[in-house]
């Protein structure tokens, strides 16, 4: 890959996952509405906030490709996103404890007036999470910048994930290896 690419998110998850995938990446963000139209299924709700980032940002690199992703948990229908403090946290994880939730991530590709659109979906079940668990990890982690109130790779992902189905690093964020192969041909 020759093509220097623009992320345009601040999540440092991707930035290293990019990283990882050595993909050469500027990061340019713009503040962004994340509401969505009403009547939307989920993984219409991840990509339709990919797109509007994306769309943000295009315009200001002209000839260049942007690369734009939104990541949302899903329990029951219920779009769970970034809790509002330290009690929803906990709340959220106490909904989410025992049971299997979805975790999409939308992704969009943009290159002046070009689009891709795609999400990807990974299931997620986690063991039994205790009020104790709960509260030492929001308190020690302070995940209130992550959908779902947790981070797959941070300690309640370490001891409190059962299984998950498909792919892990979208669950951090970014599906990469689909993001790479959809670059390779965009």
């Amino acid at each position: 890959m020759t093509e220097r690419y623009i992320l345009a998110s601040q999540s440092p998850r991707r930035k290293q996952l990019l990283e990882w995938a050595e993909i050469p990446f500027d990061i340019r963000v713009a503040n962004t509405d994340e509401s969505f139209p009403p009547g939307l299924a989920p993984a219409e709700v991840a990509e339709h906030i990919a797109r509007d980032k994306a769309a943000a940002i295009a315009p200001t690199v002209p000839g260049q490709t942007v690369i734009a992703a939104d990541t949302i948990v899903v329990l029951d229908d219920d779009i769970i996103g970034k809790p509002a403090g330290r009690e929803e946290a906990i709340a959220t994880l106490l909904r989410l404890s025992a049971r299997t939730h979805r975790v999409i991530t939308g992704v969009a590709l943009r290159r002046d007036e070009q689009q891709l659109l795609f999400h990807d979906v990974t299931e997620v079940e986690f063991h039994p999470v205790t009020e104790e668990m709960a509260r030492f990890y929001v308190d020690k982690y302070r995940p209130y910048d992550k959908a779902g109130a947790y981070a797959i790779q941070e300690w309640i992902g370490v001891v409190g994930i059962k299984s998950i189905r498909g792919d892990f690093y979208n669950v951090m964020g970014l599906p990469v290896s689909r993001v790479v192969q959809a670059l390779s041909s965009f």
